[in-house]
Formats: C-alpha cells, structure tokens, sequence
C-alpha cells in the first residue's frame, strides 16, 4: 500500500471502513507491534463504537481508551482480550486520551480489577464538573424552552463516580509499561488534557479524538479565558510532525496521512471561521444561540436534537478564537463585529 501524499489519506484500516460503511462493528484486529484494536459499542451514537487498542508490555498490557461502560461494552472488551490471548488479570493498567464516557467508562471496572488508570492532569481536572448544565445553558442565552431537555442530555453523558487516576501523564512521559516506549503527546483542545500516545518502534500513533479520518472532533468552548481551538490548531501542527507514522485514532478507521489530515481539519476551521464572520454581517447582534442556530451543520438544526449542546459550545469556541484576534467583539451577550474607522 503506497503513502498518502498532497493532500489525502490512505485509508489502512480497510475492513474497518467497509464495517462502517455497513454500520457493524469491524472485526478485532492484530496491528503493528503486537497492538490489539478491539471495537467497543457505544449505545445510541452516530460513533457506534470506540477503538479501544491493547497495548502489551513484558508484564502484561496497558488499555487505552477502554470505551463506554455497558453490558455489551464490557462483553466486547472481554471478547478483545481473549482474542489477544489475555484476560482482564493480564490488564495491567489504562490509558485514556481523554475523559469523555465513550473512552473512560470501562476503565472503573479494570481499576476495581487491580489496574491503574492514567491521564494528562488536564483531564483529572475535569472529572469534577464546574457548576450545573442548566446553568451553563442559560449563561449562553438558550431558550429556556430548550434548556431542560438539553441539561437532561448533557447530564446523561457525565460519568457516575468515574475513575481517579493512579498515574498523571505530562506532555513526554513514558507510559508506565516496561518493554515499550509509549510515550505522551499532549494535544489540548477537543479537551483540555487530550493526548496522543506515541509508539515509535511500532510505526503508529494513537491519536484518540484528536485526529479521525472522517470528522472533526468537536471544539467545544467549555472553561471561561481558554481558546480551544487555538489550542486545536496548535496541537494539529504538533501532530503533523509524525507524518511519517501510521494514525490509530478511537473512531472510525486506522489512516496514513497525519500531516495531510491536519490540514485538512485546518482548512475545515478556516471556512467555518468565514462562516461565522458572514453570519454575524448578516444577523448585526446576535446571541451565540442565535447564531449557531445560522450555521450549517451535519443536518439542519431543527433535527440535530441534543447535538445542540455541541454546536453551542463549538460556536463559543470559535466566537472566542475570532475575538482574541480582532475579526469579531463578544460581549458574553451578543457577537458583533468591531466598529471600523
């Protein structure tokens, strides 16, 4: 198979794809290095299943991103591990890139099994939420017709007592798992303590949410004074660094390209950045809800339902991007653009 070049990816992970395309789970998989990529369903998401990769050491093995805890998620993991020839006693720890419940979820169920669970301090941060979704919600000038159904929502997304970590992992650290060199990439930005993990010697890099094939990861403005997606944009810089290695993201399917899907995304910010611009020239003072509710999205915004709360935040994020650098004013109430002359 030849190396993505220009401007495309080459996809690797092919039967993954055509699962995708006919909406299954794809099949567990030996990759480069001795990893393991095992499918873990996620209930009721457009991303159906999250890649959860074993990563196996002299010891015994590292799970990183163990995917959403179910009854069918576990049973999925279990079924990974014994195809690997492993159990849940050879677990020796986890890895999550980040903390959202479709890669933290199971990872409760293997600490309570003797593992320990790493993360980037960034993200143990973020395991205690800052205030009430309604709040949230309401602070940003969504209808309060809305704001119930949508608090309800986001709430269902929080984990319940999820995991602490035993190990925080700083931008360069080890994983703790001898006979390997998995190494930490942080790249802020879908969240504030996000990394990538870095195998060298196997040729790969797993880029959790980071970096997917097909979508864009939601840049979703969520702490006050932080830019998201200036740090997105820095991290896909940071990433495009490591063209020469093979991308194992958690969703979809495995790529060549890293440096080509970084522009890509970069492009996507771009034009979603204009956008924005146009909108706020067209609507004079609009509120972030009102002017989210002008963009286009994956399907009109009458049906994208809950997906509301993400296109907000997403707004926000790109609101704020466009205000630190002069294009647009946000007074926390209304966007506008600056006063020219």
């Amino acid at each position: 198979m030849t190396r993505a070049s220009g401007d495309e990816i080459v996809v690797t992970g092919v039967a993954q794809r055509e699962a995708w395309k006919a909406r299954v789970l794809p099949p567990v998989e030996r990759l480069a290095g001795g990893i393991w990529s095992v499918p873990v369903p996620i209930p009721d998401s457009p991303l159906r299943y999250t890649l959860c990769y074993l990563v196996p050491g002299d010891d015994g093995l590292v799970v990183v991103d163990p995917g959403w805890d179910s009854e069918d998620g576990w049973a999925a993991l279990e079924r990974g591990l014994r195809t690997a020839g492993a159990t849940r006693q050879d677990v020796l720890g986890v890895v999550v890139t980040h903390v959202h419940s479709d890669h933290h979820g199971l990872s409760k169920r293997l600490q309570e099994g003797g593992a320990w669970v790493a993360m980037h301090p960034q993200e143990q941060d973020a395991l205690v939420p800052s205030g009430s979704p309604a709040d949230w919600l309401r602070a940003h000038h969504v209808p309060e017709g809305e704001i119930a159904v949508l608090a309800g929502m986001i709430g269902q997304h929080r984990l319940a007592g999820p995991a602490e970590p035993d190990v925080l992992l700083e931008d360069g650290d080890r994983v703790p798992l001898r006979g390997r060199k998995l190494t930490t990439v942080w790249t802020p930005g879908h969240t504030p303590g996000h990394i990538c993990l870095l195998e060298a010697e196997a040729g790969v890099l797993l880029t959790g949410d980071h970096l997917l094939p097909r979508i864009s990861p939601n840049i979703g403005l969520q702490r006050p004074g932080s830019s998201p997606l200036g740090s997105f944009l820095d991290s896909l810089d940071k990433v495009a660094a490591y063209d020469e290695l093979d991308a194992l993201p958690a969703h979809e399917y495995r790529f060549r390209g890293i440096g080509a899907r970084a522009r890509q995304l970069r492009v996507h910010h771009d034009l979603r950045c204009e956008e924005i611009v146009a909108a706020v020239e067209r609507l004079g003072a609009p509120t972030v809800w009102q002017l989210a509710a002008e963009l286009t999205w994956s399907r009109p915004w009458e049906e994208i339902g809950p997906m509301r709360v993400g296109a907000v935040a997403e707004t926000m994020a790109h609101v704020r991007y466009l205000a630190d650098r002069g294009a647009l004013r946000w007074s926390g109430a209304v966007v506008t653009r600056p006063a020219t002359g």
